[in-house]
């Protein structure tokens, strides 16, 4: 714990994936950081909480594999990622499509060894130039088992050759299109959107809606087409995954690899400056510059007059099981909507640390806020899902996030400033994309303008590295 007489370069206020990130960036430029973090733990919105043996995700999200601020987080060698099968299982007109192929041993083998290797390859080409384009995720790691590649053969959500064809033609061209070209298409919300892939009408209702849904925590679709876009190109590029033992262990492990006493948890900001903040546990803290990286709605509170966008509430309900239902490690979709449930998936089959031996974890997404008999009604939904009958599961937890998504409507601008004026900085989700990719992302952009203001040399351009996709 720091002590009122320390004084650091940099106080960062939030240990979420944005202010680690720019804590890593800056400490690996020989800038001294304090990270402050009201919180027990490290890790805003991605925390875990422990139940009767099970682990269970209180946001619910996911990763992607084609996150390239990922791949260059200091601690993912040593965080194994656990991914989904490939593709999507679609519910609809009351049966289950397949989307994508089984996939088995083999291919999460090839998967995980990619996504070691692109892991270890070099800052400077590795995930722009070759590590995506040719020989990372997007050539032979993920895009031959991913939807790009081979993922709609079965043609499950459309009929004849020339509808499948087309599917799949579009997800290639969106997993090829070069972001900057991405953001450059005329916006519109995603809704209005799906009419300008050239899909048939029954693809893009019954597989892109859900699927986007899911991906944007927007049933809606309100959002900007450009991060659709975006979004539909990251998961044809990579594996939906999810860290091995909770989403905790992510922030968990980037904290521990920065240097010791670097973040201070239980620590309260009241008032903030450029040059101290105030804290009701250890009293003013000096600083030549500060960051703030909580979630929107504590930034404007520490700065007003700081914008606060719409949120996307998520409700998560996790269930036991004493028998994994036969959908084993894919993401399931509801296509036809027939409750409250927007996607579901059996946890303890994608990651088996999150169950105990002999049970299963089953974790299902609500678009929205819990209402009056939510569980008899999503159980009812997750027995047509799953296939199977849902009496003897048993309801662990409900976790309710109101403001879990920062809202992204058009116009939507993927990279907010986060420099305000010299000496004062504020990164998170709200300030990109509203992913982790984007959480990193602004991290990185805000270490760079301070070391910029300080007169050191980023180690990559602030327009080098690539956009939250």
């Amino acid at each position: 714990m720091l002590s009122t007489a320390q004084h650091a370069d940099v106080i960062i206020v939030g240990a979420g994936l944005a202010g680690l990130s720019a804590a890593h960036r800056l400490t690996s430029a020989g800038v001294s950081v304090s990270v402050l973090e009201a919180a027990p733990s490290p890790g805003g919105r991605m925390s875990t909480e422990l139940a009767g043996g099970f682990l269970l995700d209180r946001a619910g999200g996911f990763l992607s594999t084609s996150y390239p601020e990922l791949l260059r987080a200091p601690c993912l060698g040593e965080t194994d990622l656990r991914l989904f099968s490939p593709g999507v299982l679609v519910h609809s007109g009351g049966r289950l499509h397949r989307t994508g192929e089984a996939g088995g041993t083999r291919g999460a083998l090839n998967a995980a060894r990619a996504l070691r290797s692109a892991s270890r390859a070099p800052l400077g080409g590795g995930l722009v130039g070759g590590g995506l384009g040719s020989s990372g995720l997007g050539g032979s790691g993920f895009t031959g088992s991913g939807l790009a590649g081979s993922a709609l053969a079965s043609g499950a959500l459309v009929s004849g050759a020339l509808d499948r064809a087309r599917l799949r033609a579009a997800l290639a061209r969106l997993a090829a299109t070069p972001v900057e070209r991405l953001l450059a298409r005329p916006e519109q919300t995603a809704l209005a959107a799906l009419r300008s892939y050239g899909l048939p009408p029954r693809a893009a209702a019954g597989f892109l809606r859900p699927l986007l849904s899911a991906l944007l925590s927007d049933p809606g679709l309100t959002t900007s087409s450009r991060c659709a876009d975006l979004a539909l190109r990251g998961f044809a590029r990579g594996r939906l995954c999810v860290p091995a033992g909770g989403a905790a262990v992510l922030p968990e492990r980037l904290a521990a690899t920065l240097p010791p006493g670097t973040v201070s948890t239980g620590v309260t900001v009241t008032a903030t400056s450029i040059s101290s903040v105030t804290t009701v546990e250890l009293g003013t803290l000096s600083c030549r510059a500060l960051i703030v990286a909580t979630d929107a709605r504590s930034a404007a509170l520490l700065l007003p007059g700081l914008r606060i966008p719409d949120f996307h509430p998520v409700t998560v309900l996790h269930h036991a099981a004493p028998v994994a239902p036969s959908t084993g490690a894919a993401l399931v979709l509801d296509a036809d909507r027939s409750g409250p449930v927007s996607h579901t998936a059996v946890m303890s089959e994608v990651d088996p640390a999150r169950a105990p031996g002999g049970r299963a974890l089953i974790s299902s997404t609500v678009l929205g806020a819990p209402g009056p008999g939510l569980d008899r009604a999503a159980l009812i939904q997750l027995a047509a899902l799953h296939g199977t009958p849902t009496d003897d599961w048993e309801l662990l937890a409900v976790h309710h996030s109101p403001d879990a998504v920062p809202a992204m409507p058009p116009p939507h601008d993927v990279r907010r400033p986060v420099r305000l004026l010299a000496g004062l900085y504020v990164c998170g989700d709200h300030r990109d994309t509203s992913t982790a990719q984007g959480a990193l992302v602004s991290g990185r952009r805000a270490a760079q303008a301070v070391m910029r203001d300080f007169g050191i040399k980023p180690d990559i351009a602030v327009d080098g590295f690539p956009l939250a996709a």
